[in-house]
């Protein structure tokens, strides 16, 4: 983007905004380097990182960075071998911190939507954590090298902190004792690395000792007294000791970080660049940004944008529409109404969003991606140059003529002003067909009136104009898009007290097709009115009708919600009395087995009956008996005497025998005659013999055999080997099909189960039993 441009719309002044949002140097460089780009692809990655910062900062609050310093000399210094010290040191430590607190934020973050670009970017940043930790613990935030950078170290300073005590207390006898009347002050001081007491001149030799330095009157003198000469040599030669110590950390530390420089200046910039989005983010949030949506056909569509550098309390907000039925606006009006800011509006949005930033407008509002955007406004007018202000803007629209193309946004403040009138409207229109036969979009204003005739004829034009109340005598700073600009001279001339016979005179004076002109412009203006107040009546029965249709969606959901949550409790409520069900007839069959277990002959047929009538009491389709579904489907059956049918208490068949009642039946099950209603029974198809044989059912003990094989907590083996004798004893005893109950658990038990039956020749078929009866948990076996 050409340089003048950023300079003519104020650029500058958007960074010098952001800047204060940023923590690392890395990313005020970043921040300097921001110009706005014309690649498409380019400007949505930047503008996916800007909503992933808007996003956590809306969120969490922004995304957790340090203060920084660049690291960027440091790294060049161990990359030539040379050792850091402390506060180089010190830097990379704070850096591979802030690395870490980054990873840590983004593995924990839980968010209920995507990150658009964000994660790649913390997937480039490397921890370093062994590296990070020695460094944590060696040196601190300032650079000094701590005590636990190692034992030596440690020791050594342990060592001179002793002798620093003793030397302390015996130059506390000379600032305290009866000596003290021979120094100057009674205090202790350090000259040359080494404790001294300052001394008047004349009891210099009162100490013996070595005297390093004197006052600037030479009346003091400063005295490292005998007593003390060899604990300050010892001192001294810890403290060396403590400086060699100090220098071979920090080689070790250098030689530890130094394989790593690439990674540590990837991560520099990594940090930087998430510096950056997160201030952009902030900045956005300031000014109520939104994130512009990128147009392919270059499309402009702002909805209420407004100039992002004037006050928030007093911008006025602009519906900005250019490139699609439109390519050149004309705007005209009075001075002072907002020309030259709607121009800059739009410039300077066009550049914030080629920058990757969110622009001061509406959402939904799009954007187009020019190769340059080209800026006439302002007074060009150079004393220097010897330029009139037509000449000055002359030569900056010839040199925008010389390069633009049909991907170009020019805007043009006051076209064809400075010079004759006449000539200068000529000269505004053949510029417009100039850039119109180029295919750019321009946005011109003017005060000629010539214009605006030339928005109505010229294809691809409109008229536009600033909005002024003739009332208040004060410019609304509104965008009329299809409404060319009126001149209100007369209007205003008569408000502020002009005889109306000079006003009318005036009138008189102005040619007819002028006075046609604002009086058609007086007209578009009454419509335009009518039709805002229609359109906004319109709206508000759109809000109120989306509102009504919101509401009755959110009842619709809440009443599916509460419909499911009512399905479910019957569900659940139906599988806990088919659950009791089950146990109990289980402990009526257990019953009936113990009977024929133990050897009893004295079962009678009404104890049979009676326990057949508590199965039939457990039934889990008793609930449904007043279906009406279920009652149509029953009298298709139309059951009568001689059919063939299931019991469905017992999952057996038999034959009806008689009619007892509308609802009641006799039915003969084996040996056993029930009385049984409509409901417990299902009418089936008698199969079809091709081989009719004669069966001889031996019949005896095994007769008591019953109906179902529980083989559930028994072995693999032990569990086939009773199925095998139970298989036997059901054969024998006449049953058409019986009931293995395996449970679901592993499915070892059940694949067993399924695996002998598939291998006995005396199996017809066998299937799950329904659900109401243990699903996939038991088997329903069918004898030949």
């Amino acid at each position: 983007m050409n340089p003048k441009v950023l300079k003519t719309l104020e650029f500058k002044k958007i960074k010098q905004q952001i800047q204060p949002f940023l923590k690392t140097e890395m990313g005020e460089q970043l921040l300097n380097e921001l110009e706005p780009i014309a690649d498409q692809t380019a400007v949505q990655l930047l503008l996916d990182q800007t909503k992933d910062g808007a996003d956590l900062l809306r969120v969490k609050g922004g995304l957790p960075i340090a203060q920084l310093q660049t690291i960027g000399p440091a790294l060049k210094r161990l990359e030539i071998g040379a050792s850091l010290n402390g506060v180089e040191l010190a830097a990379i430590s704070r850096n591979l911190q802030a690395t870490s607190a980054l990873i840590r934020f983004f593995r924990d973050l839980e968010l209920s939507f995507e990150l658009r670009n964000l994660p790649d970017l913390i997937a480039q940043l490397v921890a370093l954590p062994e590296q990070a930790q020695q460094l944590r613990r060696s040196i601190d935030s300032d650079g000094t090298v701590l005590d636990e950078a190692s034992a030596k170290l440690a020791a050594i300073r342990k060592t001179i902190h002793a002798t620093e005590g003793q030397v302390r207390s015996k130059m506390d006898d000379y600032t305290r004792g009866s000596s003290a009347k021979y120094l100057s002050e009674p205090l202790v001081t350090i000259r040359d690395d080494r404790y001294v007491i300052p001394v008047r001149a004349e009891y210099k030799n009162q100490f013996g000792g070595i005297i390093h330095d004197q006052s600037a009157s030479g009346q003091t003198v400063y005295v490292e007294p005998q007593s003390v000469l060899t604990l300050n040599n010892k001192l001294r030669q810890d403290q060396l000791a403590e400086k060699q110590e100090i220098e071979r950390i920090f080689a070790e530390l250098s030689e530890m970080i130094a394989p790593f420089t690439n990674e540590l200046r990837q991560n520099q910039y990594l940090v930087g660049q998430l510096d950056f989005i997160n201030a952009k983010a902030h900045y956005a949030a300031k000014i109520k940004a939104t994130e512009p949506m990128i147009d392919d056909q270059n499309h402009v569509v702002l909805r209420q944008a407004r100039h992002p550098l004037i006050d928030p309390k007093k911008v006025v907000s602009n519906d900005i529409v250019i490139g699609a039925d439109y390519q050149t606006i004309v705007v005209t009006g009075p001075n002072t109404g907002g020309k030259t800011i709607t121009l800059k509006t739009l410039g300077l949005i066009q550049l914030m969003a080629q920058a990757g930033l969110f622009i001061p407008a509406r959402e939904e509002s799009r954007i187009g991606i020019f190769g340059e955007i080209f800026a006439d406004i302002g007074d060009e007018q150079s004393i220097e140059q010897n330029l009139s202000t037509f000449s000055a803007h002359m030569e900056n629209i010839i040199r925008i003529l010389d390069v633009v193309t049909d991907r170009d946004l020019v805007l043009l403040d006051e076209l064809g002003a400075g010079t004759d009138p006449q000539e200068g409207a000529s000269l505004a229109i053949a510029i417009l067909d100039y850039l119109g036969g180029v295919g750019t979009d321009v946005i011109a204003s003017t005060h000629y009136p010539e214009l605006k005739l030339y928005g109505y004829e010229r294809p691809g034009t409109i008229n536009a104009s600033m909005e002024f109340d003739v009332e208040t005598l004060q410019p609304t700073y509104q965008l009329l898009i299809g409404v060319p600009g009126r001149s209100n001279a007369f209007d205003i001339s008569r408000r502020l007290g002009m005889p109306d016979s000079i006003v009318e005179a005036a009138k008189a004076l102005m040619n007819d097709s002028s006075q046609d002109l604002n009086n058609m412009i007086t007209d578009l203006e009454k419509q335009r009115k009518q039709t805002e107040e229609a359109g906004a009546a319109l709206q508000q029965q759109l809000d109120d009708a989306t509102r009504l249709h919101e509401e009755l969606a959110t009842a619709w959901q809440t009443f599916n919600a509460q419909r499911d949550q009512q399905m479910d409790k019957a569900r659940d409520k139906a599988d806990e009395l088919v659950n009791g069900a089950q146990k109990k007839a289980d402990q009526i069959i257990d019953e009936l087995r113990q009977m024929r277990l133990t050897g009893r002959t004295d079962v009678k047929e009404n104890q049979l009956i009676d326990a057949k009538g508590q199965l039939n009491a457990l039934h889990p389709d008793r609930p449904l008996a007043h279906n009406r579904v279920l009652q149509r489907a029953k009298k298709k059956q139309a059951l009568q005497a001689g059919d063939d049918v299931k019991v469905l208490t017992y999952g057996q068949n038999g034959v009806i025998t008689q009619k007892l009642s509308e609802h009641e039946f006799e039915v003969q099950v084996g040996i056993i005659k029930m009385k049984l209603r409509d409901r417990d029974l299902e009418k089936i198809k008698p199969e079809p013999q091709q081989n009719q044989r004669q069966i001889v059912t031996v019949r005896g003990s095994s007769s008591h055999v019953s109906t179902q094989l529980d083989l559930r907590g028994q072995r693999y083996e032990e569990a086939l080997a009773n199925l095998d004798q139970y298989i036997d004893a059901a054969l024998l005893a006449g049953y058409e099909s019986v009931t293995i109950v395996h449970g679901k658990g592993t499915g070892a038990i059940r694949k067993g189960v399924q695996d002998y039956l598939k291998g006995n020749r005396r199996i017809k078929k066998y299937e799950y039993a329904p659900a109401s009866a243990g699903g996939n948990g038991a088997t329903i076996v069918y004898f030949k």
